[in-house]
């Protein structure tokens, strides 16, 4: 088990600074017999840590049917990470962008009466909110304090690129986003990028 932190110069594990030194493999752009490799080659790169995006329009085609299996095992590549001596990054989302359609999105939220996507707006924020429960439930053991290898999350990505078109309502939103990330109470550092509210640790791509 692992405490994660972190101050003004760096995230500190056990108290102790480290500099992170991390690089992309999104789990379902691989197959499973694949990603022992590629882990095994990002550790001999150099790496210490792992980073990827959660896709939720992948693991949630249908609403409330959750597809981990095969590709999308994500809790099998966090523990292989793990057995290659890498950390993990987890990029949660609910928007990813990662050049996928719908920015990750599920395609059946746009069938939700009176939703509104990236802003506050309670259809669309009570769907995001049981989606992050269930993942972080799925994901709870491999959370650095539960002996895991995941040392920090990031929520939503890159929204000041936005949020002139949500005005004060986008506000609300990230600052609502924030809370929930807090709520999860996973037991590591919550980092937004691009675009930021308190609670969070403010970071660029």
């Amino acid at each position: 088990m692992s405490k994660v932190s972190y101050d003004k110069r760096a995230v500190l594990i056990d108290g102790k600074r480290m500099l992170l030194l991390s690089g992309a493999i999104h789990y379902p752009r691989s197959t499973p017999a694949m990603w022992s490799d590629l882990l095994r080659q990002a550790r001999l790169a150099g790496l210490n840590t792992v980073e990827t995006y959660v896709f939720w329009g992948l693991h949630e085609r249908r609403r409330s049917v959750f597809d981990f299996s095969e590709r999308l095992d994500l809790f099998r590549f966090c523990r292989l990470a793990q057995e290659q001596g890498l950390y993990v990054f987890l990029r949660f989302g609910p928007y990813i962008c990662a050049e996928i359609n719908y920015g990750g999105f599920p395609a059946w939220l746009r069938n939700i009466e009176g939703i509104r996507i990236r802003t506050y707006n309670q259809p669309f924020m009570d769907e995001v909110e049981r989606w992050l429960h269930t993942l972080c439930a799925y994901l709870k053991p491999l959370f650095a304090p539960n002996g895991g290898p995941i040392i920090l999350a990031q929520m939503e990505n890159e929204y000041a690129l936005v949020a002139k078109n949500y005005g004060e309502e986008g506000k609300r939103y990230l600052q609502w986003a924030a809370k929930l990330a807090q709520q999860l109470e996973v037991g590591v550092p919550w980092l937004m990028c691009e675009g930021s509210a308190p609670g969070m640790i403010a970071t660029l791509n």
